[in-house]
């Protein structure tokens, strides 16, 4: 039974800095774009690169390039 009494006014002083630290979030704008990050995160910026570079298509040779021997 005395640890109830030590439990409650901690778990008190836990909940009350647990809601400032989210009214703390809320205010900042921490909470702003749910949806950007999750969206991000989908794309892939590897196929962006290797479509802007030409090199990178395998067997397609430029016109300057020079034939390869073995």
């Amino acid at each position: 039974m005395d640890v109830i009494y030590s439990l409650i006014p901690g778990m008190t002083v836990f909940g009350l800095v647990f809601v400032g630290i989210l009214i703390w979030a809320v205010k900042h704008g921490q909470y702003e774009d749910m949806e950007g990050n999750a969206s991000r995160i989908l794309l892939d910026d590897d196929e962006d690169a290797m479509l802007r570079d030409d090199t990178a298509t395998p067997g397609v040779k430029k016109e300057d390039e020079p034939p390869v021997h073995p």
